[in-house]
């Protein structure tokens, strides 16, 4: 299982950019981390500060109310008094009063009391002592600091009295009034009124920034370790790709000289292969030079320089394996197709006499066919080994060899067939091999195979001169009476 994982793993090439896209994600993660983590933490901060800052209120005035409950309790108002103790009471309550107003949270305190059906406001121990000696006057509206607060217990009034719990409000989200009931020995006489603003902001400015800087740090520590597992990555995959370019240079090395050696080889191998025709030519040359009379110099001149340049055109094959394309294509030839098939046919194939009982041709040239701009010495290499073939895959004691070409106006198409009366082709010649090229046209594919011997270049060198070289288009089928036809279209 794990060898399977690594060899899937191995499959897969990481570059430079594949590295940086990954450590730019990592960052790119990092900082949303980040961003989600300081969100997150200041919702969470916010909710609880607004629950500790509802606590907090709640609880300072719960003791608040507690201690001006126990103070209420313990006076007794029954007997006289001296100035002195009432000096004393006024300044017990006052101390309550004021003790929390001097806190920065506390907006304002007092007491409301409910009084033969009347509304007392006490924020003072004087008010406080005039209401228990019945001289405190009852609450008028108009102008009063206590009104938000007088309104709130107005509002709440039967719910207080018959629930005693503590009620609270919230204004703008950080100010809230508070109603505490007051019951000194047990007995509802109204509420504690307190609007506070508890602030804890501090706490919760300094928690986020402490998060901030671990955050940083974080951050920070993060990236030096992306930055070091870039540097010594980038460093392992500058030395792969250093090892690696090293290797394609070899490899290009190794099939320049793989193809430079096939060249090569076959150019030999087409050495081989036109060495006797161009001893035939040379023997046809002796000949025509050994029959030269006054009568007939002219013709036998004419075809002996033909000859000559066939051969130069062959010991030029020999010289270049790899031919420059001005030297088989070029606007300054001028060739007849026609005439060169009548050479063909006349002084190399029906010169040799021991032949005419195997083999004998007909033609049928079309007059109108347009001159090409190819060498006629190439278009003597493209059409001689196909006529060869021809004679040589018929396997009778005599085949008729029939060349015709004909020119279609229209389409501008020049048509050339070379077919004959033998018994065809192999099947397995005429396949299409995954070049999309018939096996025929292949090296070393021959409709004839001798033991040691060179086979296989006619029908190749035919098509690539052809096809590679002229662009022309070369086909071969079986006939259906019998034999086979090469064809060959020029467009023109």
């Amino acid at each position: 299982m794990v060898t399977k994982i690594s060899e899937k793993i191995s499959q897969y090439k990481f570059q430079i950019r594949h590295i940086t896209t990954l450590l730019v994600i990592l960052i790119v993660f990092q900082l949303i981390l980040a961003f989600v983590q300081k969100s997150l933490l200041n919702s969470f901060l916010n909710e609880t500060q607004s629950w500790y800052q509802k606590y907090s209120a709640e609880r300072l005035a719960i003791v608040t109310s507690t201690s001006m409950e126990l103070l209420f309790e313990n006076l007794f108002m029954g007997k006289s008094i001296s100035d002195y103790e009432e000096r004393k009471i006024v300044y017990s309550f006052n101390v309550i009063f004021k003790q929390q107003l001097i806190q920065k949270s506390v907006e304002d305190i007092s007491l409301i009391l409910l009084k033969d059906h009347r509304i007392y406001v006490i924020d003072s121990g004087q008010q406080l002592y005039a209401y228990l000696t019945n001289q405190l006057e009852p609450y008028q509206e108009k102008n009063s600091v206590h009104s938000e607060g007088v309104k709130l217990f107005l509002s709440m009034r039967d719910q207080m009295r018959a629930s005693e719990i503590i009620f609270s409000t919230v204004k703008n989200n950080k100010t809230f009034n508070l109603l505490v009931p007051f019951v000194p020995d047990g007995e509802y006489l109204g509420v504690m009124y307190m609007r506070i603003t508890p602030d804890f902001s501090f706490l919760t400015t300094e928690v986020s920034a402490n998060f901030d800087k671990v955050s940083m740090v974080y951050s920070f520590l993060i990236l030096i370790g992306l930055i070091i597992i870039f540097y010594f990555s980038s460093l392992a995959v500058k030395e792969r790709n250093e090892a690696q370019a090293k290797l394609f240079e070899e490899h290009e090395e190794n099939i320049k000289k793989q193809i430079r050696l096939e060249k090569e080889s076959l150019f030999t191998k087409r050495i081989y292969h036109t060495h006797h025709k161009t001893e035939k030519i040379i023997g046809f040359i002796k000949d025509d030079v050994r029959q030269m009379q006054t009568s007939n110099i002219d013709d036998l001149k004419k075809r002996v320089v033909t000859y000559s340049n066939f051969i130069s055109r062959m010991i030029y094959d020999m010289m270049w394996y790899d031919q420059d394309i001005n030297t088989i294509v070029n606007p300054m030839f001028r060739t007849n197709i026609n005439e060169v098939i009548k050479f063909i046919v006349d002084h190399i194939f029906l010169r040799i006499s021991s032949k005419n009982e195997m083999f004998n041709f007909e033609l049928q040239l079309d007059d109108k066919l347009p001159l090409v701009h190819v060498n006629e010495f190439v278009v003597w290499e493209i059409l001689e080994p196909l006529m060869q073939n021809s004679i040589d895959h018929s396997r009778k004691e005599s085949v008729t060899v029939r060349v015709s070409t004909e020119y279609d106006p229209i389409n501008h198409l020049s048509h050339i067939h070379i077919s004959d009366d033998g018994i065809g082709i192999q099947q397995e010649l005429l396949e299409v091999g995954a070049d999309g090229i018939k096996r025929i046209f292949l090296e070393n594919e021959s409709t004839k195979k001798i033991e040691g011997a060179n086979y296989g270049y006619g029908c190749y060198i035919a098509y690539q001169m052809a096809v590679e070289k002229c662009a022309w288009t070369l086909d071969v089928e079986n006939l259906t009476a019998g034999g086979c036809r090469f064809t060959i279209i020029i467009k023109n």
